[in-house]
């Protein structure tokens, strides 16, 4: 539900003279969610603009008057034409200097970047200042209720489930057959999660060898290799609760096929765990000491055990992602790589610390999620990370 008292209160704490909610046809699923239109699917463009005081307005089409009626605001527009819509949006923030929307100057941030440039053109025209709603989509959009935030530690336990069952699958089928095929352990950990109510965007990851040096390896029939004795393996794997508002939970792990672990493989990945806990440990430090802590920070925090260790040009993506109903959510992002992530890190939002080394022969990635609790407190999910290179003795 709309709490408008909370939204105005951001909106002046961030020093904004109002927010402009905007879609067209879902091309803005963060307004969407916000104003709680998502699965209306709405044809034709709306606005809700909500100031720092005072009475929201909405700009509706003729076809879908009644789109907005459930927000708060009695002053509503009804446009049909082109003209209408253009004088609805300069009626809207007429007086205003600072407006807040899904934008990202130069697209530095295309997570949050959803509103289109002619549409921000639109909006200066009328000597607005357009300016980020990241921090603002964070705390209405990325922020985790209590059944939410119960879904991913239902999640969280079943994918730690799913290493399990994965691991005895491939020790069974190699015993039995000698090999087993990457797509054959997808298979298995998919029925994992449909036989416990679980749902996930996309299959996970399981590569072998090579394969695991891919950090988007994307399993398939066409590329299929076997898994056998003396094989390296990782398996990156996301699902959430199939109900709706669920989040997910995101976890990746190497597994050796063998009694001793080659000490090639030992090596790197002790570089990831420690990189992973730096992560860890930054988050912790910064929520104990009530510091303000930014995405790009942890990522820095991390990466930088890795540049040390002499693999910084094998660490090729940002170090994680914010989580919720999407696997790569809408929060701040652990990013100081490919983006500047200069939101922060807040309450009741998740987000992964994947590190990873990625080689010719092999790659490894050891990834955990972190869930900041309303209190402030670090929770990483999904069981104790990953501390060696699991084993499969067969």
């Amino acid at each position: 539900m709309f709490d408008l008292s909370a939204v105005q209160a951001a909106i002046r704490e961030a020093r904004f003279d109002g927010w402009l909610l905007y879609d067209f046809r879902g091309l803005n699923v963060l307004a969407q969610r916000v104003v709680g239109v998502a699965e209306k699917k709405l044809s034709r463009r709306w606005f809700y603009f909500v100031p720092a005081t005072g009475e929201p307005k909405k700009l509706v089409h003729a076809i879908e008057p009644a789109a907005l009626d459930h927000l708060p605001g009695a002053d509503k527009t009804i446009y049909r034409r082109w003209q209408e819509l253009e004088a609805g949006v300069g009626a809207l923030v007429g007086g205003a200097k600072k407006v807040a929307m899904e934008y990202s100057p130069r697209n530095a941030n295309p997570y949050i970047g959803r509103v289109d440039a002619g549409t921000v053109e639109l909006v200066r025209s009328f000597g607005a200042d357009v300016l980020a709603s990241g921090d603002l989509i964070q705390q209405f959009e990325a922020v985790w209720d209590a059944d939410q935030e119960k879904s991913h530690f239902e999640a969280a336990k079943l994918c730690r489930a799913a290493y399990d069952v994965a691991f005895a699958f491939i020790a069974d089928e190699i015993r039995a057959h000698g090999k087993v095929m990457e797509t054959a352990v997808q298979a298995r950990i998919m029925k994992h999660f449909a036989d416990n109510g679980m749902t996930t965007y996309s299959p996970p990851i399981v590569g072998v060898g090579p394969h695991s040096g891919d950090p988007h390896f994307d399993t398939a029939a066409a590329t299929d290799a076997p898994i056998q004795k003396g094989s390296f393996v990782l398996i990156d794997l996301w699902a959430k609760m199939n109900r709706p508002r669920a989040v997910y939970a995101d976890y990746t792990r190497v597994v050796y096929v063998g009694d001793t672990v080659p000490e090639q493989y030992a090596k790197v990945f002790a570089v990831v765990a420690a990189a992973r806990d730096a992560g860890i440990q930054k988050a912790k430090d910064a929520f104990a000491a009530g510091t303000p802590l930014l995405g790009w920070e942890i990522d820095n925090a991390t990466r930088d055990v890795i540049e040390k260790a002499g693999y910084g040009a094998n660490y090729t993506h940002r170090t994680g992602h914010n989580i919720g109903q999407e696997v790569h959510g809408n929060g701040a992002h652990i990013d100081g790589l490919e983006t500047r992530e200069d939101r922060r890190i807040i309450p009741r939002t998740c987000f992964s610390i994947e590190p990873g080394i990625y080689l010719p022969d092999f790659g490894v990635r050891s990834e955990v999620d972190v869930y900041i609790d309303a209190q402030g407190q670090v929770h990483v999910t999904g069981g104790e990370p990953q501390t060696e290179v699991h084993r499969i003795v067969v």
